[in-house]
């Protein structure tokens, strides 16, 4: 299983598990006071960024621990 394999399998696990969470909305207060409920734009947009990075690490993680060598295992008697 390539890169691109394992990103489509995180990317689907976690819209799965978004879609089946349905969270309250939320009232956030940016930097410059503006504020945004969860659903708008500008959360929408952060959310997938956020997610977005969180996949390429899951799946570089995931690829990094599969790729390890298991314990050598000694052959003398």
């Amino acid at each position: 299983m390539d890169k691109k394999q394992l990103e489509k399998i995180i990317s689907d696990k976690i819209d799965a598990a978004l879609k089946a969470n349905d969270t309250p909305k939320k009232f956030f207060i940016t930097e410059n006071g503006r504020g945004v409920v969860d659903g708008g734009d500008l959360y929408n947009a952060v959310l997938k960024e956020v997610l977005s990075v969180m996949k390429v690490a899951l799946a570089d993680i995931i690829e990094e621990v599969v790729a390890k060598p298991t314990a050598k295992i000694s052959t003398k008697k």
